[in-house]
């Protein structure tokens, strides 16, 4: 019997991880399209599609799905819907600002969805511009150590505008103002070094500092969050130490 109770607790945790997978190539097949009717179908004259098929395929979602989002996109297959961004702005449990950038081609059904996830997990909704203020779209790009130094890394970026490089234990969070996002890329490869992922994200100016029960409940917001289908990204402005993400994940 504990047998087949163990067996079904694995098959419910790979049913989950497989709808996040799922709900994960949506998003990133989503953000081709959008990206590809915005600036063109070409990824070299579209750096913007070009990220966006890079995270696509890093994140193993399958060629032909990638190809034919990119030819939705550019109109060279019919299909595409039609993508609004919408900013979605709110407060999570212990006054943490919350951020909610949906892709969406239905407000009503984006707006509902996201004030579901946040009042039952503690959150609420705010009015339009109440917390987007304490936000600053920055580039973010992210890559493995791979035995490069913090130098060697700086050296690479310096002159096509990295303002910030963090030690993230495994990886290197290289910041830059989001226009340069490209730039700094683009130095990584002339130097043949490999990144994760390169592109513009909300970064929050005040952070509040979250104990365990505190971070448990933000995380289960977020999750909520990040299961509507409409929802691209969630930002949020908190801070948790390692002390506290260690009891988190105990």
């Amino acid at each position: 019997m504990s047998g087949h109770s163990k067996w079904a607790t694995t098959k419910h945790k790979k049913a989950a991880v497989d709808a996040k997978r799922g709900k994960l190539f949506a998003k990133l097949i989503k953000n081709i399209e959008v990206a590809a009717r915005t600036g063109g179908g070409d990824p070299e004259g579209n750096p913007t599609l070009y990220d966006a098929i890079q995270k696509a395929k890093k994140n193993s979602v399958p060629g032909d799905n990638v190809e034919r989002a990119r030819k939705r996109g550019a109109g060279e297959e019919a299909g595409g819907a039609d993508w609004q961004t919408i900013m979605y702005e709110g407060y999570g449990p212990n006054g943490v600002a919350v951020l909610v950038e949906c892709l969406t081609d239905n407000r009503n059904r984006a707006a509902g969805e996201v004030r579901t996830a946040m009042t039952r997990n503690g959150g609420s909704m705010a009015d339009a511009g109440s917390v987007s203020y304490l936000f600053t779209r920055r580039g973010v790009v992210l890559l493995p150590k791979n035995g490069l130094s913090e130098d060697d890394v700086l050296a690479a970026v310096l002159e096509a505008g990295a303002e910030e490089i963090n030690d993230l234990g495994e990886s290197y969070e290289i910041l830059c103002e989001a226009s340069d996002v490209v730039d700094v890329r683009k130095a990584l490869q002339a130097e043949g070094i490999e990144y994760d992922s390169a592109e513009t994200n909300f970064l929050a100016s005040v952070n509040v500092e979250l104990d365990a029960d505190g971070a448990r409940k933000i995380f289960k917001l977020i999750d909520a969050l990040e299961d509507c289908d409409d929802v691209q990204n969630v930002y949020a402005a908190f801070d948790v130490s390692d002390s506290v993400m260690a009891e988190v994940n105990a």
